[in-house]
Protein backbone atom coordinates (compact mmCIF):
# COMPACT_ATOMS: atom_id res chain seq x y z
CA UNK A 1 0.00 0.00 0.00
CA UNK A 2 2.54 2.43 0.75
CA UNK A 3 3.65 2.25 -3.18
CA UNK A 4 0.08 3.59 -4.13
CA UNK A 5 0.34 5.88 -1.50
CA UNK A 6 4.04 7.18 -3.47
CA UNK A 7 2.00 6.92 -6.88
CA UNK A 8 -0.63 9.16 -5.77
CA UNK A 9 1.55 11.80 -3.96
CA UNK A 10 3.30 11.93 -7.47
CA UNK A 11 0.35 11.81 -9.28
CA UNK A 12 -0.93 14.54 -7.69
CA UNK A 13 2.27 17.02 -7.52
CA UNK A 14 2.96 15.94 -11.31
CA UNK A 15 -1.10 17.40 -11.21
CA UNK A 16 -0.77 20.31 -9.67
CA UNK A 17 2.99 21.28 -10.72
CA UNK A 18 1.91 20.91 -14.47
CA UNK A 19 -0.81 23.13 -14.25
CA UNK A 20 1.47 25.30 -11.61
CA UNK A 21 3.55 25.52 -15.08
CA UNK A 22 1.23 26.23 -17.31
CA UNK A 23 0.05 28.53 -15.60
CA UNK A 24 3.38 30.35 -15.44
CA UNK A 25 3.80 30.02 -18.97
CA UNK A 26 0.88 31.44 -19.89
CA UNK A 27 0.98 34.79 -17.61
CA UNK A 28 4.49 35.10 -18.94
CA UNK A 29 3.53 35.24 -22.53
CA UNK A 30 0.42 36.96 -22.01
CA UNK A 31 3.01 39.69 -20.60
CA UNK A 32 4.86 39.71 -23.44
CA UNK A 33 2.52 40.11 -25.91
CA UNK A 34 0.63 42.73 -23.79
CA UNK A 35 4.06 44.86 -23.64
CA UNK A 36 5.11 44.11 -27.07
CA UNK A 37 1.32 45.48 -28.42
CA UNK A 38 1.44 48.40 -25.98
CA UNK A 39 5.08 49.27 -27.62
CA UNK A 40 3.72 48.94 -31.12
CA UNK A 41 0.63 51.00 -30.89
CA UNK A 42 3.25 53.73 -29.13
CA UNK A 43 5.62 53.60 -32.30
CA UNK A 44 2.50 53.53 -34.64
CA UNK A 45 1.55 56.81 -32.95
CA UNK A 46 5.20 58.36 -33.33
CA UNK A 47 5.23 57.61 -37.38
CA UNK A 48 1.77 59.23 -37.95
CA UNK A 49 3.02 61.98 -35.74
CA UNK A 50 6.41 61.87 -37.85
CA UNK A 51 4.65 61.58 -41.11
CA UNK A 52 2.15 64.15 -40.59
CA UNK A 53 4.43 67.20 -39.87
CA UNK A 54 7.93 66.20 -41.68
CA UNK A 55 7.75 67.01 -45.76
CA UNK A 56 8.41 63.75 -47.35
CA UNK A 57 7.49 64.75 -50.79
CA UNK A 58 10.91 66.54 -51.75
CA UNK A 59 11.95 66.92 -55.15
CA UNK A 60 15.79 67.02 -56.80
CA UNK A 61 18.33 64.20 -56.56
CA UNK A 62 18.94 61.16 -55.26
CA UNK A 63 22.05 62.81 -53.33
CA UNK A 64 20.24 65.82 -52.19
CA UNK A 65 17.62 64.10 -50.97
CA UNK A 66 20.18 61.51 -48.84
CA UNK A 67 21.22 64.31 -47.01
CA UNK A 68 18.29 66.11 -46.65
CA UNK A 69 16.61 63.26 -44.93
CA UNK A 70 19.53 62.13 -43.32
CA UNK A 71 19.62 65.03 -41.53
CA UNK A 72 15.57 65.19 -40.36
CA UNK A 73 16.19 61.39 -39.59
CA UNK A 74 19.08 61.75 -37.31
CA UNK A 75 16.61 64.71 -35.64
CA UNK A 76 13.94 62.75 -35.16
CA UNK A 77 16.12 59.60 -33.38
CA UNK A 78 17.11 62.05 -30.70
CA UNK A 79 13.50 62.87 -29.84
CA UNK A 80 12.15 59.56 -30.29
CA UNK A 81 15.16 57.26 -28.58
CA UNK A 82 14.77 54.85 -31.65
CA UNK A 83 16.20 54.28 -35.31
CA UNK A 84 14.48 55.90 -37.97
CA UNK A 85 14.38 55.19 -41.62
CA UNK A 86 12.70 56.49 -44.63
CA UNK A 87 12.78 54.61 -47.70
CA UNK A 88 10.91 55.20 -50.84
CA UNK A 89 8.60 53.62 -52.54
CA UNK A 90 10.98 51.72 -55.08
CA UNK A 91 12.77 49.78 -51.92
CA UNK A 92 16.04 52.65 -51.85
CA UNK A 93 16.53 54.05 -48.18
CA UNK A 94 16.99 58.23 -48.57
CA UNK A 95 17.58 58.63 -44.60
CA UNK A 96 18.56 56.73 -41.49
CA UNK A 97 19.71 58.03 -38.31
CA UNK A 98 22.11 55.46 -37.62
CA UNK A 99 23.71 54.45 -41.19
CA UNK A 100 24.45 55.99 -44.27
CA UNK A 101 21.89 55.40 -46.65
CA UNK A 102 24.39 54.78 -49.68
CA UNK A 103 25.97 51.49 -47.77
CA UNK A 104 22.30 49.81 -47.55
CA UNK A 105 20.89 47.74 -49.20
CA UNK A 106 17.50 47.61 -51.32
CA UNK A 107 14.41 47.36 -48.46
CA UNK A 108 11.63 46.40 -51.16
CA UNK A 109 11.52 43.14 -50.13
CA UNK A 110 11.79 43.68 -45.89
CA UNK A 111 8.41 42.24 -44.54
CA UNK A 112 7.70 45.37 -42.65
CA UNK A 113 8.02 47.35 -45.79
CA UNK A 114 6.09 44.75 -47.97
CA UNK A 115 3.23 44.85 -45.44
CA UNK A 116 3.40 48.83 -44.94
CA UNK A 117 2.77 49.56 -49.03
CA UNK A 118 -0.01 46.95 -49.16
CA UNK A 119 -1.65 47.53 -45.92
CA UNK A 120 -0.53 51.28 -44.38
CA UNK A 121 1.21 49.31 -41.49
CA UNK A 122 4.02 47.01 -41.10
CA UNK A 123 5.55 45.03 -38.05
CA UNK A 124 8.24 42.51 -37.77
CA UNK A 125 10.49 41.40 -34.92
CA UNK A 126 14.17 39.93 -35.61
CA UNK A 127 17.64 39.91 -34.69
CA UNK A 128 20.24 43.19 -35.64
CA UNK A 129 23.49 42.32 -36.54
CA UNK A 130 24.37 45.92 -35.48
CA UNK A 131 22.90 45.85 -32.22
CA UNK A 132 23.25 41.83 -31.66
CA UNK A 133 20.07 42.64 -29.93
CA UNK A 134 16.35 41.65 -31.07
CA UNK A 135 14.70 44.78 -32.20
CA UNK A 136 11.02 45.62 -33.28
CA UNK A 137 10.71 47.28 -36.75
CA UNK A 138 7.42 49.65 -37.35
CA UNK A 139 6.58 50.91 -40.42
CA UNK A 140 4.00 53.36 -42.15
CA UNK A 141 3.33 53.88 -45.66
CA UNK A 142 3.72 57.50 -46.26
CA UNK A 143 0.43 59.48 -49.23
CA UNK A 144 0.26 61.95 -50.85
CA UNK A 145 -3.20 63.51 -50.90
CA UNK A 146 -4.35 60.78 -54.19
CA UNK A 147 -3.92 58.49 -51.95
CA UNK A 148 -0.45 57.56 -53.66
CA UNK A 149 2.16 55.89 -51.74
CA UNK A 150 5.36 58.19 -51.64
CA UNK A 151 7.70 56.00 -49.27
CA UNK A 152 7.65 54.60 -46.01
CA UNK A 153 8.90 55.92 -42.38
CA UNK A 154 10.35 52.89 -40.76
CA UNK A 155 10.99 53.19 -37.03
CA UNK A 156 12.91 50.43 -34.96
CA UNK A 157 12.85 49.93 -31.37
CA UNK A 158 15.23 47.48 -29.03
CA UNK A 159 13.64 44.74 -27.22
CA UNK A 160 15.75 44.32 -24.60
CA UNK A 161 14.22 46.15 -21.75
CA UNK A 162 10.63 43.90 -22.52
CA UNK A 163 13.13 41.07 -22.35
CA UNK A 164 14.75 41.89 -19.52
CA UNK A 165 11.39 42.19 -17.62
CA UNK A 166 10.17 38.93 -19.34
CA UNK A 167 13.49 37.36 -17.86
CA UNK A 168 12.71 38.87 -14.01
CA UNK A 169 9.02 37.93 -14.27
CA UNK A 170 10.37 33.97 -14.88
CA UNK A 171 13.06 34.34 -12.01
CA UNK A 172 9.88 35.55 -9.51
CA UNK A 173 7.82 32.57 -11.03
CA UNK A 174 10.68 30.23 -10.57
CA UNK A 175 11.36 31.00 -7.33
CA UNK A 176 7.46 30.86 -6.31
CA UNK A 177 6.89 27.59 -8.44
CA UNK A 178 9.32 26.22 -5.86
CA UNK A 179 8.29 27.24 -2.65
CA UNK A 180 4.90 26.19 -4.26
CA UNK A 181 6.21 23.28 -5.09
CA UNK A 182 6.89 22.03 -1.82
CA UNK A 183 4.11 22.70 -0.04
CA UNK A 184 2.28 21.20 -2.53
CA UNK A 185 4.63 18.03 -2.00
CA UNK A 186 3.95 18.04 1.48
CA UNK A 187 -0.08 18.92 1.11
CA UNK A 188 -0.52 15.76 -1.72
CA UNK A 189 1.59 13.44 0.81
CA UNK A 190 -0.87 13.84 3.78
CA UNK A 191 -4.05 13.65 1.46
CA UNK A 192 -2.80 10.95 -0.35
CA UNK A 193 -2.04 9.58 3.19
CA UNK A 194 -5.93 9.91 4.56
CA UNK A 195 -7.04 8.48 1.06
CA UNK A 196 -4.75 5.32 1.42
CA UNK A 197 -4.94 4.63 5.61
CA UNK A 198 -8.99 3.32 5.32
CA UNK A 199 -8.02 1.06 1.98
CA UNK A 200 -4.85 -0.33 3.94
CA UNK A 201 -7.32 -0.85 7.22
CA UNK A 202 -9.41 -3.00 4.06
CA UNK A 203 -7.06 -4.77 2.64
CA UNK A 204 -5.87 -6.31 5.79
CA UNK A 205 -8.97 -7.68 6.46
CA UNK A 206 -10.02 -8.69 3.24
CA UNK A 207 -6.54 -10.95 3.48
CA UNK A 208 -8.08 -12.23 7.09
CA UNK A 209 -11.29 -13.37 5.01
CA UNK A 210 -9.26 -14.38 2.32
CA UNK A 211 -7.78 -16.55 5.39
CA UNK A 212 -11.68 -18.07 5.93
CA UNK A 213 -11.25 -15.62 9.67
CA UNK A 214 -15.02 -14.57 9.01
CA UNK A 215 -14.74 -12.46 12.33
CA UNK A 216 -12.44 -10.06 11.13
CA UNK A 217 -14.23 -6.42 10.45
CA UNK A 218 -13.52 -2.99 8.79
CA UNK A 219 -13.35 -0.25 11.90
CA UNK A 220 -14.57 2.95 9.19
CA UNK A 221 -16.70 5.87 10.35
CA UNK A 222 -16.86 7.51 7.28
CA UNK A 223 -19.87 7.10 5.05
CA UNK A 224 -17.99 8.44 1.78
CA UNK A 225 -17.35 5.67 -0.87
CA UNK A 226 -14.57 4.37 0.92
CA UNK A 227 -16.77 3.72 3.86
CA UNK A 228 -19.20 2.14 1.93
CA UNK A 229 -16.58 -0.21 0.81
CA UNK A 230 -16.00 -0.92 4.03
CA UNK A 231 -19.40 -1.85 4.99
CA UNK A 232 -19.87 -3.68 2.09
CA UNK A 233 -16.76 -5.86 3.33
CA UNK A 234 -18.02 -6.40 6.99
CA UNK A 235 -21.72 -7.63 5.35
CA UNK A 236 -19.82 -9.90 2.59
CA UNK A 237 -18.01 -11.88 5.57
CA UNK A 238 -21.47 -11.94 7.00
CA UNK A 239 -22.76 -14.12 4.42
CA UNK A 240 -19.36 -15.31 3.04
CA UNK A 241 -19.92 -18.06 5.19
CA UNK A 242 -23.74 -19.38 4.32
CA UNK A 243 -22.96 -18.30 0.96
CA UNK A 244 -20.13 -20.97 0.57
CA UNK A 245 -22.17 -24.02 1.27
CA UNK A 246 -24.49 -23.08 -1.41
CA UNK A 247 -21.80 -22.33 -3.55
CA UNK A 248 -20.51 -25.75 -3.87
CA UNK A 249 -23.92 -27.48 -4.14
CA UNK A 250 -24.50 -24.87 -7.00
CA UNK A 251 -21.16 -25.77 -8.56
CA UNK A 252 -22.08 -29.62 -9.17
CA UNK A 253 -25.25 -29.06 -10.57
CA UNK A 254 -24.06 -26.37 -13.36
CA UNK A 255 -21.92 -28.88 -14.36
CA UNK A 256 -24.33 -30.41 -16.49
CA UNK A 257 -26.11 -27.71 -18.10
CA UNK A 258 -24.60 -26.19 -21.29
CA UNK A 259 -24.05 -22.40 -21.00
CA UNK A 260 -25.35 -19.99 -23.84
CA UNK A 261 -27.53 -22.21 -25.13
CA UNK A 262 -30.20 -20.44 -27.38
CA UNK A 263 -33.12 -23.13 -26.52
CA UNK A 264 -34.61 -23.42 -23.58
CA UNK A 265 -33.37 -25.17 -20.85
CA UNK A 266 -34.81 -26.05 -17.48
CA UNK A 267 -33.54 -28.88 -14.83
CA UNK A 268 -35.44 -30.65 -11.78
CA UNK A 269 -33.50 -32.00 -8.94
CA UNK A 270 -34.23 -35.60 -7.17
CA UNK A 271 -36.59 -33.97 -4.96
CA UNK A 272 -38.88 -32.26 -8.04
CA UNK A 273 -38.04 -28.77 -7.65
CA UNK A 274 -37.01 -26.27 -10.61
CA UNK A 275 -33.82 -25.84 -9.90
CA UNK A 276 -32.65 -23.54 -12.73
CA UNK A 277 -34.45 -22.02 -15.66
CA UNK A 278 -32.56 -19.72 -18.52
CA UNK A 279 -33.82 -16.82 -20.00
CA UNK A 280 -35.14 -19.08 -23.22
CA UNK A 281 -37.50 -21.11 -21.17
CA UNK A 282 -38.70 -18.29 -19.42
CA UNK A 283 -39.94 -16.83 -22.81
CA UNK A 284 -40.90 -20.36 -23.45
CA UNK A 285 -43.06 -21.05 -20.65
CA UNK A 286 -44.33 -17.45 -20.34
CA UNK A 287 -43.01 -17.18 -16.69
CA UNK A 288 -40.02 -15.82 -14.73
CA UNK A 289 -37.32 -17.81 -13.00
CA UNK A 290 -38.50 -15.76 -10.08
CA UNK A 291 -42.08 -17.83 -10.18
CA UNK A 292 -40.63 -21.03 -10.63
CA UNK A 293 -37.55 -21.79 -8.94
CA UNK A 294 -38.36 -23.89 -5.77
CA UNK A 295 -41.58 -25.32 -6.86
CA UNK A 296 -41.94 -28.75 -7.78
CA UNK A 297 -42.35 -28.82 -11.52
CA UNK A 298 -46.31 -30.68 -10.88
CA UNK A 299 -47.14 -27.28 -9.03
CA UNK A 300 -45.60 -24.57 -11.39
CA UNK A 301 -48.80 -24.71 -13.73
CA UNK A 302 -47.76 -26.16 -16.33
CA UNK A 303 -48.75 -28.34 -19.51
CA UNK A 304 -49.72 -31.74 -18.36
CA UNK A 305 -47.82 -33.05 -21.21
CA UNK A 306 -44.60 -31.67 -20.32
CA UNK A 307 -45.36 -32.88 -16.46
CA UNK A 308 -46.61 -36.22 -17.98
CA UNK A 309 -42.85 -36.38 -20.21
CA UNK A 310 -40.86 -35.44 -16.32
CA UNK A 311 -42.79 -38.31 -14.83
CA UNK A 312 -41.97 -40.52 -17.07
CA UNK A 313 -38.23 -38.93 -17.27
CA UNK A 314 -37.76 -39.61 -13.63
CA UNK A 315 -39.10 -43.43 -14.08
CA UNK A 316 -37.82 -44.86 -16.70
CA UNK A 317 -34.25 -42.66 -16.57
CA UNK A 318 -33.67 -42.74 -20.09
CA UNK A 319 -33.77 -40.21 -22.75
CA UNK A 320 -37.38 -39.10 -24.20
CA UNK A 321 -37.63 -36.84 -26.74
CA UNK A 322 -41.31 -35.82 -28.23
CA UNK A 323 -43.20 -32.84 -30.26
CA UNK A 324 -45.70 -30.55 -28.09
CA UNK A 325 -48.42 -27.61 -28.78
CA UNK A 326 -47.97 -25.52 -26.37
CA UNK A 327 -50.91 -22.45 -26.22
CA UNK A 328 -49.35 -20.10 -23.29
CA UNK A 329 -47.85 -17.51 -23.73
CA UNK A 330 -48.35 -17.56 -27.53
CA UNK A 331 -49.38 -20.83 -29.69
CA UNK A 332 -46.30 -22.71 -30.40
CA UNK A 333 -44.85 -26.15 -31.69
CA UNK A 334 -41.50 -27.67 -29.27
CA UNK A 335 -39.71 -30.28 -29.33
CA UNK A 336 -39.17 -31.58 -25.82
CA UNK A 337 -35.88 -32.99 -24.60
CA UNK A 338 -36.13 -34.79 -20.98
CA UNK A 339 -32.34 -35.84 -20.47
CA UNK A 340 -31.80 -37.95 -16.67
CA UNK A 341 -28.78 -36.24 -15.58
CA UNK A 342 -26.53 -39.05 -13.97
CA UNK A 343 -23.41 -37.91 -11.91
CA UNK A 344 -20.12 -40.24 -10.51
CA UNK A 345 -21.23 -43.84 -9.34
CA UNK A 346 -24.09 -43.91 -11.25
CA UNK A 347 -25.99 -41.62 -9.29
CA UNK A 348 -29.10 -40.09 -10.70
CA UNK A 349 -29.70 -36.30 -9.88
CA UNK A 350 -32.18 -34.50 -11.55
CA UNK A 351 -33.74 -34.86 -15.00
CA UNK A 352 -32.80 -31.91 -17.64
CA UNK A 353 -34.77 -30.76 -20.04
CA UNK A 354 -34.30 -28.64 -23.09
CA UNK A 355 -36.99 -26.77 -25.14
CA UNK A 356 -36.72 -26.29 -28.64
CA UNK A 357 -39.01 -23.50 -30.25
CA UNK A 358 -39.70 -25.24 -33.91
CA UNK A 359 -42.83 -23.38 -34.75
CA UNK A 360 -40.98 -21.56 -38.03
CA UNK A 361 -39.89 -24.65 -39.33
CA UNK A 362 -43.28 -26.54 -39.11
CA UNK A 363 -44.99 -23.51 -40.40
CA UNK A 364 -42.44 -23.32 -43.45
CA UNK A 365 -43.35 -26.60 -43.77
CA UNK A 366 -47.26 -26.68 -43.83
CA UNK A 367 -46.88 -23.26 -46.24
CA UNK A 368 -44.67 -25.77 -48.26
CA UNK A 369 -47.24 -28.22 -48.48
CA UNK A 370 -50.24 -25.85 -48.74
CA UNK A 371 -48.10 -23.96 -51.92
CA UNK A 372 -47.60 -27.49 -53.57
CA UNK A 373 -51.45 -28.71 -53.24
CA UNK A 374 -52.44 -25.02 -54.48
CA UNK A 375 -49.98 -25.31 -57.22
CA UNK A 376 -51.37 -28.74 -57.99
CA UNK A 377 -55.07 -27.44 -58.04
CA UNK A 378 -54.23 -24.32 -60.48
CA UNK A 379 -52.41 -26.68 -62.52
CA UNK A 380 -55.20 -29.11 -62.61
CA UNK A 381 -57.56 -26.83 -64.26
CA UNK A 382 -56.24 -25.83 -67.44
CA UNK A 383 -54.26 -29.08 -67.94
CA UNK A 384 -57.87 -30.36 -67.37
CA UNK A 385 -59.41 -28.61 -69.87
CA UNK A 386 -56.82 -28.68 -72.18
CA UNK A 387 -56.57 -32.65 -72.36
CA UNK A 388 -60.27 -32.84 -72.45
CA UNK A 389 -61.14 -30.17 -75.56
CA UNK A 390 -58.24 -31.96 -77.24
CA UNK A 391 -59.95 -35.48 -76.61
CA UNK A 392 -63.33 -33.92 -78.20
CA UNK A 393 -61.09 -32.55 -81.37
CA UNK A 394 -59.49 -35.89 -81.65
CA UNK A 395 -62.57 -37.89 -81.33
CA UNK A 396 -64.03 -35.83 -85.02
CA UNK A 397 -64.97 -32.56 -83.98
CA UNK A 398 -61.95 -31.36 -85.77
CA UNK A 399 -64.59 -31.95 -88.71
CA UNK A 400 -66.60 -28.91 -87.60
CA UNK A 401 -64.79 -26.22 -88.77
CA UNK A 402 -66.32 -23.79 -86.43
CA UNK A 403 -66.54 -26.06 -83.17
CA UNK A 404 -62.60 -26.67 -83.93
CA UNK A 405 -61.74 -23.06 -83.80
CA UNK A 406 -63.72 -22.60 -80.79
CA UNK A 407 -62.05 -25.50 -78.67
CA UNK A 408 -58.61 -24.27 -80.15
CA UNK A 409 -59.32 -20.54 -78.88
CA UNK A 410 -59.93 -22.10 -75.33
CA UNK A 411 -57.26 -24.66 -75.41
CA UNK A 412 -55.07 -21.35 -76.51
CA UNK A 413 -56.80 -18.99 -73.56
CA UNK A 414 -56.23 -22.11 -70.88
CA UNK A 415 -52.52 -22.53 -72.34
CA UNK A 416 -52.01 -18.72 -72.20
CA UNK A 417 -53.36 -18.79 -68.35
CA UNK A 418 -50.99 -21.68 -67.59
CA UNK A 419 -48.54 -20.04 -68.81
CA UNK A 420 -48.95 -16.92 -66.83
CA UNK A 421 -49.56 -19.12 -64.01
CA UNK A 422 -45.88 -20.67 -64.18
CA UNK A 423 -44.88 -17.00 -64.58
CA UNK A 424 -46.12 -15.33 -61.78
CA UNK A 425 -44.91 -18.81 -59.54
CA UNK A 426 -41.48 -17.83 -60.80
CA UNK A 427 -41.53 -14.22 -60.25
CA UNK A 428 -43.03 -14.98 -56.91
CA UNK A 429 -40.21 -17.17 -55.88
CA UNK A 430 -37.49 -15.08 -56.87
CA UNK A 431 -38.76 -11.78 -55.06
CA UNK A 432 -39.30 -14.71 -51.46
CA UNK A 433 -36.15 -15.42 -52.21
CA UNK A 434 -34.36 -12.08 -52.22
CA UNK A 435 -32.62 -13.28 -56.42
CA UNK A 436 -34.39 -10.01 -57.59
CA UNK A 437 -32.12 -7.26 -57.11
CA UNK A 438 -33.51 -3.84 -57.12
CA UNK A 439 -32.23 -0.91 -59.53
CA UNK A 440 -32.39 1.86 -57.57
CA UNK A 441 -32.81 5.31 -58.69
CA UNK A 442 -34.66 8.33 -58.83
CA UNK A 443 -37.74 8.05 -59.81
CA UNK A 444 -40.68 10.52 -60.94
CA UNK A 445 -43.62 9.54 -59.39
CA UNK A 446 -45.57 11.22 -62.51
CA UNK A 447 -43.96 9.76 -65.22
CA UNK A 448 -44.68 6.18 -64.04
CA UNK A 449 -48.04 6.79 -63.02
CA UNK A 450 -48.87 8.53 -66.47
CA UNK A 451 -47.37 5.51 -67.97
CA UNK A 452 -49.36 2.67 -65.65
CA UNK A 453 -52.51 4.63 -66.57
CA UNK A 454 -51.52 4.82 -70.77
CA UNK A 455 -50.89 1.17 -70.49
CA UNK A 456 -54.35 0.04 -68.50
CA UNK A 457 -56.66 2.48 -70.51
CA UNK A 458 -57.32 0.19 -73.57
CA UNK A 459 -58.53 -2.33 -70.49
CA UNK A 460 -60.91 0.45 -69.23
CA UNK A 461 -62.25 1.57 -72.12
CA UNK A 462 -63.39 -2.10 -73.06
CA UNK A 463 -65.98 -2.03 -69.85
CA UNK A 464 -66.76 1.67 -70.02
CA UNK A 465 -64.64 2.29 -66.72
CA UNK A 466 -63.15 5.62 -66.01
CA UNK A 467 -59.56 6.17 -65.08
CA UNK A 468 -58.41 9.45 -63.00
CA UNK A 469 -55.31 10.16 -61.61
CA UNK A 470 -53.53 13.22 -59.33
CA UNK A 471 -50.72 13.65 -57.98
CA UNK A 472 -49.57 16.11 -56.08
CA UNK A 473 -46.55 18.31 -56.92
CA UNK A 474 -43.29 16.80 -58.40
CA UNK A 475 -42.82 13.99 -56.44
CA UNK A 476 -39.46 11.59 -56.94
CA UNK A 477 -38.43 8.73 -54.83
CA UNK A 478 -35.72 6.16 -54.97
CA UNK A 479 -37.16 2.93 -56.40
CA UNK A 480 -36.59 0.27 -59.03
CA UNK A 481 -39.37 1.93 -62.03
CA UNK A 482 -40.10 -0.99 -63.52
CA UNK A 483 -40.85 -2.96 -59.98
CA UNK A 484 -43.06 0.38 -59.14
CA UNK A 485 -44.63 0.38 -62.35
CA UNK A 486 -45.68 -3.35 -61.76
CA UNK A 487 -46.76 -2.87 -58.62
CA UNK A 488 -49.11 0.26 -59.45
CA UNK A 489 -50.75 -1.69 -62.83
CA UNK A 490 -51.21 -4.86 -60.85
CA UNK A 491 -53.51 -2.71 -58.41
CA UNK A 492 -55.06 -0.91 -61.56
CA UNK A 493 -55.50 -4.17 -63.46
CA UNK A 494 -57.29 -5.50 -60.17
CA UNK A 495 -59.57 -2.18 -59.84
CA UNK A 496 -60.43 -3.03 -63.78
CA UNK A 497 -61.29 -6.16 -63.37
CA UNK A 498 -63.47 -5.89 -60.30
CA UNK A 499 -65.56 -2.85 -61.25
CA UNK A 500 -68.35 -2.88 -63.08
CA UNK A 501 -69.04 -1.11 -66.29
CA UNK A 502 -69.01 2.55 -65.53
CA UNK A 503 -67.33 2.39 -62.48
CA UNK A 504 -64.27 4.23 -61.81
CA UNK A 505 -60.59 3.57 -60.69
CA UNK A 506 -58.67 6.68 -59.29
CA UNK A 507 -54.91 6.64 -58.27
CA UNK A 508 -53.76 9.32 -55.74
CA UNK A 509 -50.16 10.45 -55.27
CA UNK A 510 -49.25 12.57 -52.24
CA UNK A 511 -46.20 13.09 -49.91
CA UNK A 512 -46.74 12.40 -46.53
CA UNK A 513 -46.28 15.50 -43.64
CA UNK A 514 -45.77 15.13 -39.99
CA UNK A 515 -49.01 17.12 -39.01
CA UNK A 516 -48.77 20.73 -37.95
CA UNK A 517 -45.51 21.07 -40.74
CA UNK A 518 -47.48 21.42 -44.04
CA UNK A 519 -44.46 23.17 -45.55
CA UNK A 520 -41.73 20.35 -44.37
CA UNK A 521 -39.50 18.49 -45.90
CA UNK A 522 -41.47 15.13 -46.79
CA UNK A 523 -39.73 11.62 -45.82
CA UNK A 524 -42.36 9.11 -47.47
CA UNK A 525 -44.97 8.88 -49.94
CA UNK A 526 -48.58 7.72 -49.84
CA UNK A 527 -50.11 6.23 -53.30
CA UNK A 528 -53.82 5.24 -52.75
CA UNK A 529 -55.69 3.42 -55.89
CA UNK A 530 -58.92 3.22 -55.05
CA UNK A 531 -62.22 1.79 -56.99
CA UNK A 532 -66.40 1.76 -57.23
CA UNK A 533 -65.93 -2.58 -57.69
CA UNK A 534 -67.80 -4.86 -55.79
CA UNK A 535 -65.71 -4.85 -52.96
CA UNK A 536 -63.87 -7.72 -50.53
CA UNK A 537 -66.16 -9.24 -46.95
CA UNK A 538 -64.45 -7.91 -44.47
CA UNK A 539 -63.08 -11.62 -43.34
CA UNK A 540 -61.46 -12.31 -46.30
CA UNK A 541 -59.50 -8.95 -46.16
CA UNK A 542 -56.60 -10.62 -43.96
CA UNK A 543 -56.13 -12.92 -46.48
CA UNK A 544 -56.22 -11.12 -50.03
CA UNK A 545 -52.26 -11.12 -50.28
CA UNK A 546 -51.70 -14.86 -49.57
CA UNK A 547 -50.52 -16.73 -52.99
CA UNK A 548 -53.59 -18.08 -54.94
CA UNK A 549 -56.23 -17.08 -52.24
CA UNK A 550 -59.36 -15.88 -54.37
CA UNK A 551 -62.57 -13.71 -53.17
CA UNK A 552 -64.27 -14.77 -55.71
CA UNK A 553 -62.87 -17.40 -57.85
CA UNK A 554 -65.22 -17.57 -61.09
CA UNK A 555 -64.44 -13.94 -61.50
CA UNK A 556 -60.78 -14.29 -61.25
CA UNK A 557 -60.55 -17.29 -63.41
CA UNK A 558 -62.85 -15.61 -66.37
CA UNK A 559 -60.76 -13.09 -65.89
CA UNK A 560 -57.43 -14.79 -66.37
CA UNK A 561 -55.56 -13.82 -62.85
CA UNK A 562 -53.34 -16.69 -61.20
CA UNK A 563 -54.30 -15.63 -57.92
CA UNK A 564 -50.84 -14.59 -56.73
CA UNK A 565 -50.52 -10.93 -58.24
CA UNK A 566 -51.76 -9.26 -54.64
CA UNK A 567 -48.62 -11.13 -53.30
CA UNK A 568 -46.01 -10.36 -55.63
CA UNK A 569 -47.54 -6.51 -54.99
CA UNK A 570 -47.00 -6.69 -51.22
CA UNK A 571 -43.75 -8.45 -51.42
CA UNK A 572 -42.40 -5.83 -54.22
CA UNK A 573 -43.71 -3.09 -51.64
CA UNK A 574 -42.02 -4.84 -48.96
CA UNK A 575 -38.34 -5.10 -51.06
CA UNK A 576 -38.90 -1.01 -50.99
CA UNK A 577 -39.11 -0.87 -47.40
CA UNK A 578 -42.59 -0.19 -47.83
CA UNK A 579 -46.17 -0.66 -46.23
CA UNK A 580 -49.59 -1.80 -48.33
CA UNK A 581 -52.63 -1.58 -46.23
CA UNK A 582 -56.54 -2.97 -47.78
CA UNK A 583 -59.63 -1.13 -46.87
CA UNK A 584 -63.01 -2.25 -48.73
CA UNK A 585 -66.76 -2.30 -48.35
CA UNK A 586 -69.23 -4.67 -50.39
CA UNK A 587 -70.65 -2.59 -53.16
CA UNK A 588 -69.14 0.48 -52.54
CA UNK A 589 -65.56 -0.60 -53.71
CA UNK A 590 -61.85 -1.17 -52.17
CA UNK A 591 -59.00 1.03 -51.63
CA UNK A 592 -55.41 -0.18 -51.55
CA UNK A 593 -52.94 2.31 -49.51
CA UNK A 594 -49.23 2.20 -50.22
CA UNK A 595 -46.66 4.21 -48.56
CA UNK A 596 -42.95 4.31 -49.80
CA UNK A 597 -40.13 5.48 -48.25
CA UNK A 598 -38.65 8.54 -50.12
CA UNK A 599 -34.45 7.34 -49.84
CA UNK A 600 -33.53 4.07 -48.62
Amino acid sequence: MNKFRVKLTLLLIVLIGFSMLCAGVFMATIFERSHISELKNNLIRELKVISITGNWNRAGNDESLIRIYTEETKKLSEYTGARVTFIRKDGKVLGDSEKDPRTLDNHKDRPEIVDALAHQIGFYKRYSDTTLQNMLYAAISVDQANGESIGVLRIAMSLAEVESTVNQLWVYLIVGMVILFIIVSFISYRIAAGITRPIEKITRVAQQITNRNYRARVNIRSKDEVGQLGHAVNRMSDSLQQQMNRILENESRLKGVLGNMSAGVMMVDREGGIALLNPSAESILGFAASELLGKRYDEAQQQAQLIQLIERCMEKQQLIREEMVFYYPAESILEVNAIPIIQGDDIWSGVLIVLHDITAIRRLEKMRSEFVANVSHELKTPIASVKGFAETLLAGAMKDEDTAKAFLKIIYDESERLNRLIGDILELSKIESKRVPLQLAPVSLMTVVEGSMHMMQAEADQKSIQLEMRVEGDLYLEADEDRLRQIIINLLSNGVNYTMEGGKVRILAEPVRAEQEEESDYERIRITISDTGIGIPKQDLPRVFERFYRVDKARSRSSGGTGLGLSIVKHLVELHNGTIQVESEIGIGTKFTIELPVIH
